[in-house]
C-alpha cells in the first residue's frame, strides 16, 4: 500500500467554483456539520445559505490572502491558513465534541502565490491519523492558481476529528476551507469492508450533467457530496458514440434513503451508448491501492417497459464482473446501485466498460474510492479503566505542563501517522497485539522547558525512558513516575523540589539521574540499591538529600522536610505515656477525695449531737469552777488564824 496518495488525486476533483456545503436539513437524522473558512476573520453566509465559521480549531500557523482574490467568487476561497516551520512540522485542525461515527470531510487547497515566492509547497495531509493526501511541488499551473477540492469518508472514534498537515522539508502546508458533515455510519457498506478504511474520493461522476451539488449549485446532497461531470473521463472513442439522456420526472423511487442517501438528481440524467456500442471510462488511480466502485443506474427511458430490453455487461479492467438489466432489477423510474471492489491493480488507469448485450448500455453515476487502510493510532487506553484516562490525554497534559514550544509540533496523535515522525522527542512502537501504538520514550533534554511534570504521566504505562534533563522544570516529582515499565530516567539539572517519591522503588529503573536539583529528605534505600545491582544513580548537587552513602546522615527525627516515621512514632509513644500519666493523676486525685469525704464529711444529725455534747461539757465545766470558787471563799482552811 502506498503511504501517501499521489497529487493526481486532487486533480481528479473539483476546480475552484465554490467551497460551500449545505448543512443537512432537519429531516436528516445526522445534523452535525462544520464549515470552517480557514484564514477567515469573521462568520459569514454564502449564496447557498450555508453558514461558514471564522477560522478556529487550529493548533498554529498564520493567515494569508491569495494573490489574485478576484479570481475566486466566494470569500472563503480567498483566504487561507499556512503553517510555517516555526509552528512545527506537524499542525492540525482539531474539531472537538463530535459524536462518534462516520464523517464526510472535504477541504479546499489553494496556493495562488499568496507568499510571493512562486513556489507551491510540498506537504502531506492526514485525517484521524491516516495519510490521505500528498501534495508535491511543483503543482500544475491551473492547480496552483485555482485550487482543488479533496474529500473522503472517515470514522471518528474519540470525539474529536483531527485533520493534520506535515511539512516536507521547510515548505509550509496550506488549506483554504475545511468541512465536516456527519453521515450514516452504515453508509457504503461500512459493516462489511470499509470500517477499517478511509474512503478517499478518486472521482464522483454524474453522467450527462455538469458539476453540481452543495457549493456548486442549488442542488443538495444530504451527505454534502459534490458531483462532477463525467465528460473528462470518457475514452476518446466513447465520446463520439455517447448520448446524454434526461428525465423531468420527480418521482424516481429509491432515492434519498438510508444509509447512502443518494440524491434524486443523480438518477435524472444518464449517458447511454449509441446503437450497439460501448461506454468506456478511464479513471486515474494509484496502482498500490485497492478501490471501491459504486455504480448507479435508473431506467428513465419510457421506451423500456420490460426486462430484457436493456442488458449490458459490466467489465472492469477487462474482467466481466456483472450483467446488468435495470428493469429486471428494480423496474422503471427506480434507483439501483451496485458496488464492486477492485484489487491488485497493475496500472495507474482503471478501466470501466459497459458493453451492450441488448438495447444500449446506460449509466447514471459512478463513484471511485481508494480504500486507504486506517493507520495504527496511539492506544486509547494504557492499563486504565476510565475512557478519558488515555495515553493521548496524558501527552496533551504533558504538553501543557511542560510548556512544550510550538516548534516541536506536539499536535494531533503523538504517534500517528506512522509514516511521519512522531512528536519531536517522542518514540512509539507497536504494542504486543499489533493493534495500536504505545509511547515508549520521551526525550526532551535541553529544550528550554520551564513548566512541571503533570501527574497524568502515570497513564503512560509503557514508558521505558524519560529524559527531561537540562531544563528549568520546577515542582515536585509526581508519584506517577513509579510505573513498572520505566527503566531510564534523567531529570538532572532542573529545579525540582520536595522528596523522592517512594513509588520509584517499585519500578524497573536501571538508570536514575536526579543530580543538580533542589530535592530534599531521606533517599529510599531501595532506590539507592540500583547501583548495587549493576545500575547507575546520581543524586549529587541536592543539598537537602540524606540517608545513603555519599550523602549526609538524616536527623534522627527529621526527613523529607518534616518529621520522619521514627519521629512520628516517638511523638506518638510520648503522647501516649503523658496521657497515661495524666489519667493516673486524675485517678489518684479522685480516689483521695472520696476517702476524705468518708472520714470528715459526717452526716448532719451527728454534727448536731456533737455540737450539743460540746455545749453540755462546756456548761458543766463552768459550773464546777464556780462551785469551787464559792467554797473557797466561805470555808477557811485549818491553818487560818
Amino acid at each position: 500500500m502506498s503511504e501517501v496518495l499521489l497529487l493526481s488525486l486532487s486533480l481528479l476533483l473539483f476546480s475552484s467554483f465554490s467551497s460551500a456545503a449545505v448543512a443537512p436539513p432537519q429531516s436528516y437524522p445526522f445534523g452535525i456539520s462544520y464549515h470552517i473558512d480557514c484564514g477567515g476573520p469573521t462568520d459569514s453566509t454564502d449564496q447557498f445559505n450555508t453558514s461558514w465559521l471564522s477560522d478556529r480549531f487550529f493548533t498554529g500557523g498564520s493567515t494569508a490572502i491569495v494573490s489574485e482574490p478576484l479570481r475566486f467568487r466566494h470569500s472563503q476561497e480567498k483566504t487561507l491558513r499556512y503553517f510555517p516551520l516555526s509552528s512545527g512540522k506537524k499542525n492540525c485542525y482539531a474539531v472537538p465534541n463530535l459524536p462518534n461515527g462516520r464523517y464526510y470531510v472535504r477541504s479546499f487547497t489553494v496556493y495562488d502565490n499568496y507568499d510571493g515566492k512562486s513556489h507551491s509547497p510540498s506537504f502531506d495531509a492526514s485525517v484521524e491519523g491516516t495519510v490521505v493526501f500528498s501534495w508535491r511541488s511543483p503543482w500544475s499551473e491551473d492547480l496552483a492558481r485555482s485550487g482543488a477540492y479533496s474529500d473522503l469518508f472517515a470514522f471518528v472514534s474519540d470525539g474529536q476529528a483531527d485533520v493534520c498537515f506535515y511539512s516536507i522539508a521547510t515548505d509550509p502546508p496550506v488549506i483554504g476551507t475545511l468541512e465536516l458533515v456527519q453521515v450514516d455510519p452504515e453508509s457504503y457498506d461500512s459493516g462489511s469492508i470499509v470500517r477499517d478504511f478511509a474512503l478517499v474520493n478518486y472521482g464522483r461522476l454524474s453522467m450527462g450533467s455538469g458539476q453540481w451539488g452543495p457549493g456548486f449549485s442549488n442542488d443538495t446532497d444530504l451527505f454534502g457530496r459534490s458531483w462532477q461531470s463525467d465528460a473528462d473521463f470518457l475514452s476518446p472513442e466513447t465520446k463520439k458514440s455517447a448520448k446524454e439522456v434526461t428525465t423531468r420526472s420527480t418521482i424516481i423511487a429509491g432515492t434519498e434513503r438510508s444509509p447512502n442517501y443518494f440524491p434524486m438528481k443523480l438518477f435524472q440524467t444518464a449517458v447511454k451508448a449509441v446503437g450497439a456500442g460501448a461506454l468506456v471510462y478511464e479513471l486515474p488511480v494509484d496502482a498500490k491501492l485497492d478501490y471501491l466502485l459504486w455504480f448507479h443506474f435508473a431506467e428513465i427511458d419510457p421506451g423500456v417497459t420490460r426486462a430484457g430490453q436493456r442488458v449490458f455487461d459490466l467489465e472492469i479492467n477487462g474482467k466481466n464482473v456483472k450483467q446488468i438489466d435495470i428493469f429486471k432489477e428494480v423496474g422503471s423510474l427506480h434507483a439501483y446501485s451496485w458496488n464492486y471492489t477492485v484489487k491488485n491493480l497493475s496500472s495507474t488507469v482503471l478501466t470501466v466498460k459497459l458493453a451492450t448485450v441488448a438495447g444500449a448500455a446506460l449509466i447514471s453515476g459512478l463513484e471511485n474510492y481508494a480504500l486507504v487502510p486506517v493507520d495504527l493510532a496511539t492506544v486509547p487506553e494504557q492499563g486504565v479503566l476510565m475512557e478519558c484516562s488515555s495515553a493521548v490525554f496524558a501527552m496533551r497534559a504533558l504538553k501543557d505542563s511542560l510548556r512544550v514550544p510550538d516548534r516541536m509540533g506536539w499536535n494531533g496523535d503523538p504517534c500517528a501517522p506512522t509514516s511521519w515522525d512522531a512528536w519531536e522527542g517522542v518514540t512509539c512502537h507497536v504494542n504486543k497485539n499489533g493493534t495500536a501504538l504505545v509511547i515508549s520514550q520521551i526525550d526532551l533534554g535541553s529544550q528550554g522547558l520551564k513548566g512541571y511534570i503533570s501527574d497524568q504521566i502515570s497513564l503512560l504505562s509503557n514508558l521505558v525512558s524519560l529524559n527531561l534533563s537540562s531544563n528549568s522544570l520546577e515542582g515536585t516529582l509526581p508519584s506517577g513516575l513509579g510505573e513498572k515499565s520505566l527503566s531510564r530516567m534523567d531529570l538532572s539539572d532542573n529545579q525540582f523540589t520536595g522528596s523522592i517519591p517512594e513509588t520509584l522503588t517499585t519500578s524497573s529503573l536501571q538508570l536514575v539521574l536526579l543530580n543538580d536539583n533542589l530535592l530534599e529528605g531521606r533517599v529510599p534505600e531501595e532506590l539507592y540499591s540500583i547501583a548495587v545491582h549493576g545500575g547507575a544513580i546520581d543524586l549529587s548537587g541536592n543539598k537537602g538529600l540524606c540517608g545513603v552513602p555519599s550523602l549526609p546522615n538524616c536527623p534522627l527525627f527529621w526527613e523529607n522536610g518534616g518529621l520522619s516515621s521514627k519521629g512520628k512514632i516517638a511523638i506518638g509513644v510520648s503522647s501516649a505515656l503523658i496521657f497515661c500519666v495524666l489519667l493516673l493523676v486524675v485517678y489518684i486525685f479522685c480516689i483521695r477525695r472520696r476517702r476524705n469525704d468518708y472520714d470528715f464529711g459526717l452526716p448532719q444529725d451527728l454534727m448536731s449531737l456533737y455540737a450539743k455534747r460540746n455545749r453540755y461539757q462546756r456548761q458543766k465545766s463552768l459550773m464546777l469552777l464556780e462551785m469551787e470558787s464559792q467554797h473557797a471563799k466561805a470555808l477557811p482552811t485549818p491553818y487560818t488564824q
